[in-house]
């Protein structure tokens, strides 16, 4: 069984910071990537942040500037730092990972449960 579980959400004014963090855990082989998305109300989902396990990143361009994803292999935690929030970053944050999951011997996608991030005007 694979978890991955979020924290850091939270209630910021306009121009604050939050840190998310998302830990894996479980029967995991390896990780691939790792990946922020978030869903406001009635909206779609879309992708913010990923990266690769080679290091590379990608941002979604509403976020450039403003979002750093990172990741610490030896802990299977990917983060993601917000700096300068708008109102408009307010939605639920999900992160996921691409990975091999040791007891099913196959990769796939996972989710964590979201949190919560709210910024105020």
């Amino acid at each position: 069984q694979v978890q991955l579980v979020e924290s850091g959400g939270g209630l910021v004014q306009a121009g604050g910071s939050l840190r998310l963090s998302c830990a894996a855990s479980g029967s995991i082989s390896s990780i691939n990537a790792m990946g922020w998305y978030r869903q406001a109300p009635g909206k779609q989902r879309e992708l913010v942040a990923a990266i690769l396990s080679g290091r590379s990143t990608y941002y979604a361009d509403s976020v450039k500037g403003r979002f750093t994803i990172s990741r610490d292999n030896a802990k299977n935690t990917v983060y993601l730092q917000m700096n300068s929030l708008k109102p408009e970053d307010t939605a639920v944050y999900y992160c996921n990972a691409d990975l091999v999951n040791t007891t099913a011997q196959a990769r796939g996608l996972f989710w964590g449960q979201g949190t919560q991030v709210t910024v105020s005007s």
